[in-house]
This record gives C-alpha cells, structure tokens and sequence, in this order.
C-alpha cells in the first residue's frame, strides 16, 4: 500500500492578521480531521508563510508527492497561473518531488448551501421574494473570474426563491459596492442584503461591509442588511477533500474555456500565449523583480516578461 499524496493548501494572502490566522486554522483543522495525510499550507503573497515554505515543510516530512488545492472561490491569475509557476519553481528547488493541481472551490453547491444559510442568518426569518441579493466578489482584471462570481449569483438564484441575485466587486472590477447597490434600488428591491463571496474575514470583506454601511446610511428608505463571508464551515472542509481526491485521481477540469491566456477576448488579446509567472511573495528567497505591485484593493499583473 503507497502513501497517499500529500495536501498543500494554496492561499491568497491578505494585510489582515485575523484573515490568515482563520487561513493557517483551517489547514490546522483538516491535518487534524486526516491525520493520515501531511498537510500543508502558504500564501502566494503578503502574508507568511509563503507557499514554497509548505513545499520545504512536507519535503522535509519525506513527502515526495503531492496535490495542491487553491483555496481560492474563483480561477483569476493566482489559480490560473501564480500557483502553478510557483509550484513548477517548487520542483526545480526539490528535485525528484511530483505534484497534481486541484481545482479552486467555487461555484460547488455545497459552498452555495453555506452561502443560503449566510443569508438566512441576516435575514431573520423575512420573506425571501422580498429580497434582493448582492453578491460581493473580489474583483479582478480577468473577465472570466468575474464571469465566475456571476455564475455563482444565478446559481444562487436559481430555486432559493429570492427576489434577485445581483453582483458587484469590491476592487478592480465594475460595479463596486455602492453602485450594485444603485442598480438593485433601480429593479425594484425593498430589501437587499450584500453577502460577501470571501472565504475569510480579511480587509476586503471588511471593506465591503463598510461601504454598505455607508450607503445604507445615504439612503434610509432602504432596508440594507450584511451577511457572514463563508468561513470555516464543515462544507468547506468537506470540499478541499474533494478537490484533493480530484486532483489525485486526476480527474481535472480547469475553466479554460474562457481563459484570457488562451482565447482572445475582446480587448484582452495581448494575454493570449503569455508566459506564466510566479507571484513574488515578500518573504521568498531571492530576488523576482518586474511584478510592479499597486495595491489598491488589488494588484496588477506583469505576466510578460
């Protein structure tokens, strides 16, 4: 009987102490539901540890194979190409280390069915068909990622009952917060409650219940209510080891099908054929110039270098 591979947990990162402590739990939690398998987690930026740090911790424990899941809700430039740079980096550092790449999370119906009791939670037992939804994603420079939080809102539409399921991002995509909130008092919404499309609390979520409380507070004629981002739920728990057991048994299906690096999308064909990049993680070793970081609720990219 082999081994089986072990679990490297693949992160964001984020300038909030609470958002990657509820991360570094979380992989803590699922070594102690599987203590059969080594687990492992890092970030791919601004938050220790980095991934590559993991990757030493496990190599160091005898691991000689491996799957890596994002815990990530959508595929934009981390999963789609940071990680897997990183990871082909990890194995020209470890030679003679192998490793399969899982899938990010959502839309998974059981991430769905958290969401659902999120919103059940904030809405204090009101009528559903009086609702509007505004689902918050983070934002990215990559329409199929945020294709990808759309996708989540119908699906979250689609049976629950509610009025509608709006979107809006809260960095580096349109419509932020104040103006998705807009547009639903323009369809007609009598009650909207924002419900973040995070994992963990972080400064983005916070900033998301900040500016709906700032709108809220312009317009009082409208009933405004904030929802929980999804946290460590036992669903999600549930869903890394599928996305694990996906990966092992290599049964993959990453969204490529709209993927700016390989279809050209309309004024997007610049991506089309880039190289990947690993994301610089400021506490990597050695130096990885030419990621020109501007952080304002996000960070661009250099993928052609």
């Amino acid at each position: 009987m082999t081994t089986p591979p072990a679990l490297l947990i693949a992160g964001h990162g984020t300038r909030d102490d609470a958002g990657a402590e509820a991360f570094r739990d979380f992989v803590r939690e699922l070594g102690r539901r599987h203590p059969e398998l080594p687990v492992a987690g890092g970030f791919i930026e601004l938050s220790p540890p980095p991934l590559g740090e993991a990757v030493t911790e496990l190599v160091e424990r005898g691991v000689r194979r491996f799957a890596a899941v994002p815990l990530m809700l959508v595929s934009a430039g981390h999963a789609k190409g940071d990680i897997p740079a990183a990871l082909a980096r990890e194995k020209e550092r470890h030679p003679g280390i192998s490793y399969t790449y899982g899938r990010p999370l959502g839309p998974h119906p059981s991430l769905l069915n958290v969401l659902e009791r999120r919103l059940d939670q904030a809405l204090d037992g009101a009528d559903r068909s009086e609702v509007t939804v505004l689902l918050v994603g983070r934002g990215s420079t990559d329409p199929d990622a945020n294709a990808e939080v759309h996708k989540a809102a119908r699906l979250l539409w689609e049976g629950r009952g509610y009025a509608g399921v709006e979107t809006a991002f809260v960095s580096l995509a349109a419509p932020d917060v104040p103006s998705g909130l807009d547009r639903c008092v323009r369809l007609g919404a009598r009650r909207i409650v924002v419900l973040p499309y995070f994992l963990f609390t972080g400064i983005l979520p916070d900033r998301v219940r900040r500016q709906t409380e700032e709108w809220a507070a312009a317009h009082p004629e409208t009933e405004v209510r904030s929802a929980d981002v999804i946290g460590p739920e036992p669903e999600l728990l549930d869903l890394v080891m599928e996305r694990y057991e996906e990966a092992v048994e290599g049964d993959l299906r990453m969204n490529c099908d709209s993927c700016v690096y390989r279809i050209a999308l309309p004024g997007f064909e610049d991506k089309v054929g880039l190289p990947q990049q690993p994301h610089f993680h400021p506490d990597d070793d050695g130096h990885h110039h030419g990621h020109g970081h501007h952080h304002h609720g996000g960070h661009s990219h250099s993928h052609a270098h």
